[in-house]
């Protein structure tokens, strides 16, 4: 299935559709409050853009700098070229020390690399503990949004869930109470967890340390717990330097949510008394990505997951019709370098409003990059007949100039003229919703010759 097949799909409940528009238009209403209180809002943005440029040009020598800090506070550093890699590492780790059940915070890199499906299969079992990571896993469901990852769930939907699955109260729909369920339920996770794995925002060059940012304490309890705890992170998470570390974390949780720093925000350097810190750091493509000109901008991305609560594409598609680990605007520039004929639709998931660029804390150029996978798909022959055929007529039109007014006349004569359910058909889903424009007597050119005559 197509975005657009997969959005048809979430449209037809107009209700959950309307709701999940209005609910991430007001994430991005209490983003941009924060942001105008800030005067140097823009300059904070140039600033983590500008370091984010300087890491990805060179990206090599800070990831080896990093890995000789962390090495020499302990910490036991592992390179993985692919998710295959990268789940092997994770399972080697787990294997050596008999662990049969770990406790997991948010991470978008093991959902990348399909790290829960993999460990089940070796017979571990995989709890996540953000509370939006849990309702989905007990959904059997991917996350749709990389920050709130059930925000296409009502409260209603968790608590019919929370029954079935937790034994809670029958038609129970209160926030904190079904919050207050689900803490006790994973409570006993975390005291029986021999291993722990976190995703990482952030990796310090210059100390070997990692930063992981969380408004649930869920990846402290799991790390601080459990005796082995493992660090995943993509190449691209690097900074140089600890005196960096401030730039991002003003950018991320006011882009993400609207407020000015994440509750948590936790720095693990070496591995505790007793215990293993591992990190494993993963390519998987993003090399490849950092090669394409037009597009390596693309990794400067922190995870806030600001465009997607701005696009007007995502918010009444819905996360789950990108198909893919990250959705939104962000997931449109990055899954078509995965895979162009899996993932090339989604270029065009979007109105080129620019409003994603807008809102990115780290100015990177989505929508220009969105525009230029659209020209990538033509190129390769990738646009199905219903767009090559209607765009081959119309570049013939709009490339002789006399039969650009012939069919303009026409048009207008046919729209002034044919009995309204010609127009307002099913093969046209514009007029759905609204009437097309008065349609003019005479065109623009026509117009202009005529009113200025004299002048020539």
């Amino acid at each position: 299935m197509t975005h657009a097949e997969r959005a048809a799909d979430f449209l037809l409940d107009e209700a959950r559709t309307d709701w999940h528009d209005e609910s991430l238009w007001q994430v991005r209403g209490k983003r941009d409050t924060i942001v105008h209180a800030i005067p140097e809002w823009e300059a904070l943005r140039q600033l983590g853009s500008d370091i984010k440029d300087n890491v990805l040009s060179n990206l090599d020598t800070y990831l080896e700098q990093f890995e000789r800090q962390a090495t020499a506070n302990g910490v036991t550093v592992h390179w993985a070229k692919d998710a295959a890699e990268h789940n092997r590492i994770v399972h080697s780790i787990l294997a050596r020390h008999r662990v049969n059940r770990i406790v997991k915070s948010k991470s978008m890199l093991t959902e990348e690399c399909h790290l829960n499906q993999y460990l089940k299969q070796q017979g571990i079992e995989v709890i996540d503990t953000d509370l939006g990571e849990r309702i989905i896993q007990l959904r059997k469901e991917p996350p749709s949004h990389i920050v709130m990852p059930a925000i296409h769930l009502k409260k209603e939907e968790i608590g019919q869930l929370f029954y079935e699955q937790l034994g809670t109260d029958e038609g129970a729909s209160d926030p904190q109470y079904l919050t207050e369920a689900a803490r006790q339920h994973l409570r006993e996770k975390f005291l029986a967890a021999k291993a722990a794995i976190t995703g990482v925002n952030f990796a310090v060059a210059e100390t070997g340390g990692i930063v992981v940012c969380t408004n649930e304490g869920n990846a402290d309890m799991g790390v601080h717990l459990a005796p082995v705890q493992i660090h995943c992170m993509g190449i691209e998470k690097v900074i140089p330097q600890a005196e960096h570390l401030g730039v991002f974390t003003r950018l991320l949780g006011r882009s993400a949510t609207g407020q000015p720093i994440t509750i948590y925000t936790s720095h693990h350097h070496r591995p505790k008394e007793g215990g293993e810190m591992h990190v494993v750091i993963v390519d998987n493509g993003r090399t490849e990505q950092l090669g394409r000109e037009e597009f390596r901008n693309s990794l400067k991305c922190i995870r806030c997951g600001a465009c997607m609560n701005t696009c007007p594409i995502y918010r009444r598609s819905g996360g789950h019709s990108y198909d893919h680990t990250i959705p939104g605007p962000i997931g449109s520039i990055l899954s078509p370098g995965i895979d162009l004929k899996k993932h090339g639709d989604l270029a065009f998931a979007s109105t080129l409003c620019g409003s994603c660029s807008d809102v990115c804390p780290v100015k990177i150029d989505i929508h220009d990059q969105l525009y230029k996978w659209r020209q990538m798909v033509s190129e390769e022959g990738l646009l199905p007949k219903t767009k090559t055929i209607p765009l081959a007529g119309a570049g013939t039109v709009l490339s002789h100039n006399g039969l650009y007014n012939i069919m303009g006349k026409a048009a207008r004569v046919a729209l002034s003229h044919a009995p309204r359910v010609l127009v307002y058909n099913g093969m046209n889903p514009w007029g759905k919703t609204r009437e097309l424009p008065e349609v003019p007597k005479e065109s623009f050119k026509e117009w202009y010759a005529r009113t200025h005559k004299s002048k020539f």
